[in-house]
C-alpha cells in the first residue's frame, strides 16, 4: 500500500517507502549513540559500583583505572571488528539481512550485560558482543540509506544517521537521569540496558518489511528486482515503467558500467597506489585516516563515555545532569552543522572549530588544574562552559563534517576500501580514547584536557595543509581536482572543473544543447551495445526492450 504513495520533493516523486525506511535505518545511528552514552552514568550507580568494582584500601569498593577502561573500550574492540565485518555481510546476504544480523548480535550483547551477577569480566564481553553489532551496524545503515534513499532526499536521509547518534546519548542521558533515584537496585543499569533492547525492534524488525537495495539488486544482475525496488521507493510500485524510474536505472547501470570499467582496487593499492597511479591515491588515504583519527582525538568521546565521573570528581552536585545537559547542546547543535556544511564548506569549518575546540579545552585544563574545583565553584562552572562550548563547535563541525569528507575525497576504484580504513582508524581512535583516559586521568587529572587541546591544533594544521574544499563538486569533479599539481589544498575553493564558470553553472559557451544532445545519443548507444553484449554473454543484463525502457526515459 505504501509503495503506491509518494510526496514531492524538488518536482521529483519520493516514495512514502523511503521515507519509512530512512526513518526505521536512521535508528541504527541511535543505537550507536545510546550504548555510547549509557556507560557514563551507570559507573556512578551504587549498585553497579558494588557489583562491579574492585576493594580500594579505605575499605570502599570502586572501579580500578584499568578495570573501568577495559570495561568501557572493549565495545570499541568490537565496533572495529563489526565495521570490518560489516562490509562483507552486506554483500553476502544483502543490506536488510545483514542489518537484521547486527541487531540480533547487538541484542545477544545487551543480553549477557543485563545477566551479569558479579564479575566484570562477564560484563565486559557482553559490551564487546554488543559492539559487534554496533559496527555492523554503522557500516550497513549509511550504505543502505545512500543506495535506497531518491537524490532529491538523499542528503536529509543520510545526514539524519550523525544527527540520530546525538539524539541516542541524549536519550541514555535522560533516562540515566530517571533512574538514578533507584542506583542502589541492580534495576537501575538493567534498565539502561534493556531499553537497549527495546529501541533495537523497530530496526530489526522494520528493516524487513522495506525493499532491499536497488543497487544490491543490480549489482547480482537482478534488474526485475531492482526496478520494482525502485518503483516502490518512488511511490510508484503500481507504474514500475514510469519514466522516472527508468531514469534511475539508467543511471545504475551507468554507474555500474563505470565501475566495472575502472574495476576494483586492492587493500594494497590504497597504501601504494599501484597498480592504478590514481593521483595522490595514498595521500588520500592517510588524510582520511588523519581525519577520523582525529575526529575521536578532538576529545568528545572523554566526555561522553566519562563525562559523568569527571564532573563529580569536580564536585558537581549532579554530573549526570551536566551530563545530560552535554547531550541536548550536542542534539541541537548538530542541527545548525547541517546548515553549516552545505553554507560553508568543508575547510574552514573544520579548522576553525579545531582551533575553536583547542582554545576551550585549554580553558577547561586550566581552571581544573589552577583552581581546585572541589573547593572553588567558580572553577566547576566555568569547567562545564567549557565543555558545553567545546561540544557545540564538535557537533556543528566535526562530528557531521568528518563524514561528509569520507564520503566525498576517495575515487570510485578503491572508495569503499579507503572508507572502510578510515572508518576503522575512527573506531581505533575511539577504542584509544576510552581505555586511556581513566588511565591519564588518575595520573595528570584535568592536565589531560592539555592533550586533546594539542590533538585539535594538530587537526587544524592537517586540514589546512592537506584537505581540499569540495563544497559544490560532483565526486569525479573532487577526483579531478586532486589530480591537478598547480592547485594547493588553501587554494582549492577557488578551483572551478573545467566548462564552468562556477563549481554549479556550466559556461554555455563551451557547452551547447546540441553537444548535450549528441552526448545523450552517444551514451544510449553506449549502454544499448554493453547489454546487448551481456545478454548474451549469458551475465542476465537487462533485455533490449527493457534497454530501450531505459534508454527512452532520458
Amino acid at each position: 500500500m505504501l509503495g503506491r504513495k509518494s510526496i514531492r520533493v524538488h518536482g521529483a516523486d519520493c516514495g512514502f517507502e523511503s521515507l519509512v525506511l530512512g526513518a526505521i535505518t536512521s535508528m541504527g545511528g541511535f543505537l550507536f549513540g545510546y550504548d555510547t552514552g549509557q556507560i557514563s552514568g551507570m559507573l556512578l550507580f551504587k549498585d553497579f559500583i558494588d557489583r562491579f568494582g574492585q576493594d580500594q584500601g579505605n575499605g570502599t569498593k570502586d572501579f580500578d583505572s584499568i578495570i573501568k577502561s577495559l570495561v568501557v573500550s572493549l565495545m570499541s574492540i568490537g565496533t572495529l571488528i563489526g565495521a570490518l565485518s560489516g562490509a562483507y555481510t552486506a554483500d553476502w546476504w544483502g543490506r536488510r539481512k545483514s542489518l537484521s544480523f547486527g541487531v540480533i548480535i547487538f541484542i545477544i550483547g545487551n543480553i549477557i550485560q543485563i545477566t551479569a551477577m558479579n564479575s566484570w569480566v562477564h560484563l565486559m564481553m557482553g559490551r564487546f558482543v554488543a559492539g559487534l553489532g554496533i559496527g555492523n551496524m554503522s557500516v550497513g545503515v549509511p550504505m543502505f540509506q545512500s543506495e535506497c534513499s531518491p537524490k532529491e532526499i538523499r542528503g536529509a536521509v543520510v545526514a539524519t544517521y550523525q544527527l540520530m547518534i546525538t539524539f541516542g546519548i541524549l536519550v541514555s542521558n535522560i533516562i540515566n537521569f530517571g533512574v538514578r533515584e533507584i542506583e542502589e537496585q541492580s534495576a537501575s543499569w538493567r534498565i539502561v540496558i534493556g531499553l537497549g533492547i527495546a529501541f533495537s525492534l523497530p530496526l530489526g524488525l522494520g528493516i524487513l518489511f522495506v525493499p532491499e537495495s536497488p543497487r544490491w539488486l543490480a549489482g547480482r544482475r537482478d534488474w526485475d528486482g531492482a526496478r520494482l525496488s525502485m518503483a516502490r521507493l518512488r511511490g510508484l510500485k503500481h507504474d514500475p515503467k514510469n519514466a522516472l524510474v527508468e531514469q534511475d536505472l539508467k543511471e545504475m547501470y551507468e554507474s555500474l558500467e563505470k565501475e566495472n570499467t575502472v574495476g576494483t582496487g586492492s587493500w594494497l593499492e590504497c597504501f601504494t597506489g599501484r597498480p592504478s597511479h590514481i593521483p595522490k591515491l595514498v595521500y588520500r588515504t592517510f588524510l582520511g585516516i588523519g581525519i577520523h583519527f582525529l575526529q575521536q582525538w578532538t576529545g568528545v568521546n572523554y566526555f561522553f563515555y566519562y563525562g559523568a565521573t569527571i564532573f563529580k570528581s569536580a564536585g558537581i552536585e549532579d554530573p549526570i545532569q551536566t551530563q545530560l545537559i552535554l547531550g541536548a547542546v550536542n542534539v541541537f547543535m548538530t542541527f545548525f552543522g547541517l546548515y553549516v556544511v552545505e553554507k560553508f564548506g568543508r575547510r574552514m569549518p573544520l579548522f576553525l572549530g579545531a582551533i575553536w575546540q583547542a582554545v576551550w579545552l585549554a580553558i577547561f585544563a586550566s581552571m581544573g588544574t589552577g583552581l581546585n574545583p572541589e573547593s572553588n565553584k567558580t572553577s566547576g562552572i566555568v569547567m562545564i562552559v567549557a565543555a558545553c562550548m567545546f561540544i557545540a563547535s564538535f557537533a556543528s563541525t566535526w562530528g557531521p563534517i568528518a563524514w561528509v569528507v569520507v564520503g566525498e575525497t576517495f575515487p570510485l576504484r578503491t572508495r569503499a576500501k579507503q572508507a572502510s580504513i578510515a572508518t576503522a582508524s575512527n573506531w581505533f581512535g575511539n577504542f584509544l580514547i576510552s581505555f586511556l583516559s581513566p588511565i591519564a586521568d588518575e595520573g595528570i587529572s584535568y592536565k589531560y584536557g592539555y592533550v586533546f587541546a594539542a590533538c585539535n591544533l594538530a587537526a587544524a594544521l592537517l586540514v589546512w595543509f592537506f584537505l581540499y574544499e569540495s563544497r559544490g563538486l560532483s565526486l569525479e569533479h573532487v577526483d579531478h581536482m586532486y589530480g591537478q599539481p598547480k592547485v594547493k589544498p588553501w587554494t582549492s575553493s577557488k578551483w572551478v572543473p573545467p566548462g564552468y564558470i562556477t563549481r554549479k553553472h556550466r559556461d554555455e559557451s563551451h557547452s551547447t544543447g546540441i553537444d548535450d544532445d549528441a552526448t545523450r545519443v552517444a551514451s544510449d548507444e553506449r549502454l544499448h551495445a554493453a547489454s546487448h553484449e551481456k545478454k548474451h554473454s549469458g551475465l542476465g543484463e537487462p533485455t533490449e526492450s527493457r534497454h530501450e525502457d531505459v534508454a527512452r526515459a532520458v
